[in-house]
């Protein structure tokens, strides 16, 4: 799906303007963003769907996979993003427990 598919599809469901729903998306994934990158590093949770957090990576040395030659990899931040309950039942809800 694409980002224009995504709002075209937000703003028919929740009955308002493609305008208001690409505010509403971009506002939600901006505050995404600012609080799982501030330093205390806060989870964003949505109850029945799942949650948003960061994980750091440390530097490591990898291969080029043409030559073999070790290759530094930097330290980096990842998102990650955690499925609830709810969401994985959805999801396959033929899968035994």
């Amino acid at each position: 799906m694409t980002k224009a598919e995504l709002i075209d599809a937000v703003a028919t469901s929740a009955g308002v303007s493609k305008t208001d729903a690409e505010r509403t998306l971009g506002a939600f994934f901006d505050h995404v963003v600012k609080t799982t990158k501030s330093k205390s590093g806060d989870k964003v949770s949505w109850p029945g769907f799942g949650s948003f957090s960061t994980t750091k990576r440390a530097a490591r040395t990898g291969r080029n996979p043409q030559t073999g030659a070790p290759v530094k990899i930097a330290a980096s931040t990842a998102m990650r993003f955690t499925p609830s309950a709810t969401l994985k039942t959805a999801l396959n809800p033929k899968r035994k427990k």
